[in-house]
């Protein structure tokens, strides 16, 4: 599979380190005040701050549920 490079908006980056970090068990590479970058199976994911976009209203709905934009997935192996 080619690899593939998302840049997405968070709120915390502490929050995002242990989740991205801890929890799925990425490697975490460069980063900054503003940005840090997790090597996710060979991928990599950029999670810049940005706290306001956090708080945008969503405007999606699937199968009549509200869902946030932006929004991903991720699909991997149990």
């Amino acid at each position: 599979m080619t690899p593939f490079h998302l840049a997405f908006p968070v709120r915390d980056l502490d929050e995002t380190r242990v989740f991205y970090g801890e929890v799925l068990g990425c490697a975490i590479g460069r980063s900054s005040a503003t940005w840090v970058d997790f090597d996710l199976y060979g991928h990599q994911m950029s999670a810049h701050l940005r706290p306001q976009a956090a708080q945008a209203p969503s405007d999606g709905r699937v199968d009549g549920i509200v869902v946030p934009i932006p929004h991903f997935g991720a699909v991997l192996l149990m």
